[in-house]
């Protein structure tokens, strides 16, 4: 589900490029993990010299303060986590389907599916769960839906494998969701927030790869919508999210 679906490198590029790895190849993954574990280190020393967590307690998403105008707080659970394990399993997470996502949309639109992805989780959380809650897990959900709605798109590009890839990721998200209902202290709100955000923002702003001849033998996956034709409309979706959150602020307060 990471890296085997694509039958050829996905560039716009004729020119051969020389293999990267790591960072160098997908940053987009490996600076949200650095900076999710610098915040969370940063808990854990004001846990050690202050015996509070501040950084949480600052960022938390809790609905009493975001009323009170904490806006930020849409924002900052996404970098937040309530324990060791909390943050190692979705870092690992964000590990395993992080470069999958950002090798086919590029790092720009990558890390904006994550964010806002992750934002619509808060949204979702806030306006049906009076409870606190953090973490990156509904970004993450977002990065499983935005996976699965690409395969889906490319089912008849990427073949059987293609569709093998894109059962398991239905399976792995439907198991997850269903993980989250058993298990109490799970935010399964935000998860399906940022699950139905990915989608949806895949569907309408993912990458469209489509077969170019390069020469008789030689094929190459060209997006023929690239970040470039499509930024514009994520800023209108920061906008729509905008919106939506202020119709739920509204709702709240008047209740």
């Amino acid at each position: 589900m990471t890296q085997g679906t694509s039958p050829a490198h996905p560039t716009a590029s004729h020119q051969p490029k020389k293999p990267r790895s790591g960072f160098k190849q997908f940053p987009g993954t490996f600076s949200l993990i650095g900076i999710t574990l610098i915040v969370f280190l940063g808990q854990f020393l004001s846990l050690e010299t202050l015996q509070y967590d501040w950084l949480l307690g600052l960022g938390v998403k809790s609905r009493p303060d975001i009323l009170a105008g904490e806006v930020w707080r849409f924002i900052t659970p996404i970098f937040l986590h309530l324990s060791i394990p909390h943050v190692i399993i979705n870092m690992y997470s964000l590990y395993a389907i992080g470069p999958a996502v950002e090798r086919f949309f590029g790092t720009a639109r990558f890390i904006a599916v994550y964010l806002l992805s992750g934002i619509a989780g808060v949204i979702l959380s806030l306006a049906f769960s009076p409870y606190p809650s953090a973490g990156a897990s509904g970004a993450i959900f977002g990065l499983l839906g935005s996976l699965g709605a690409f395969l889906y798109m490319h089912r008849d590009l990427f073949g059987p494998f293609g569709r093998m890839q894109l059962r398991q990721i239905v399976i792995v998200a439907v198991l997850n969701l269903g993980f989250g209902y058993i298990v109490p202290g799970i935010d399964n709100l935000g998860h399906l927030g940022g699950l139905l955000a990915g989608i949806t923002l895949t569907l309408v702003l993912g990458p469209r790869y489509e077969i170019a001849q390069v020469s008789a033998n030689d094929g190459r996956l060209v997006d023929q919508h690239p970040w470039s034709a499509v930024r514009g409309f994520f800023i209108a979706a920061c906008g729509v999210l905008s919106a939506i959150a202020l119709g739920v602020l509204f709702f709240l307060a008047s209740t």
